[in-house]
């Protein structure tokens, strides 16, 4: 098991992807990952709180507006916790930050930024004209 410094960046002039930087973005999903399930439970918890007792239907309806968007917010953590554990399995398997699709680096500011880009910028640019492109049609 790597230590991580507590002051550590990882530094453009390192080897790309060695063990303290992996260490360092294991950890950064981790800890991202634990908020976000942290979240979903105080969400689970006021959703089973109990049932909407508000008599006036513009109260009701406004409770029933801010639990859908509750739930849709979970739904999208949902997601991204799959795509953090995905992450994590990329760096067990060594295959974490590079490209998917041309097998480059993806690049130290994009994964600071989006620690689980599976594209590099240009990869990522690309594929969002192709969709533009073909959404046009």
């Amino acid at each position: 098991m790597v230590t991580i410094p507590p002051d550590y960046r990882p530094k453009e002039d390192e080897e790309f992807m060695n063990a303290l930087q992996l260490e360092y973005f294991r950890q950064k999903l981790l800890r991202w990952r634990h908020e976000l399930l942290r979240e979903a439970g105080e969400t689970l918890n006021s959703l089973s709180a109990g049932g909407i007792t508000e008599a006036d239907l513009t109260d009701r309806a406004s409770v029933e507006t801010d639990r859908a968007l509750e739930l849709r917010t979970r739904d999208r953590a949902r997601k991204l916790i799959n795509k953090i554990d995905q992450a994590l399995d990329r760096i067990d398997n060594g295959s974490y930050g590079y490209c998917e699709e041309t097998g480059e680096p993806i690049g130290l500011r994009r994964l600071e930024a989006r620690p689980v880009a599976i594209l590099s910028i240009e990869a990522q640019e690309r594929h969002e004209r192709m969709e533009r492109v073909h959404r046009d049609d």
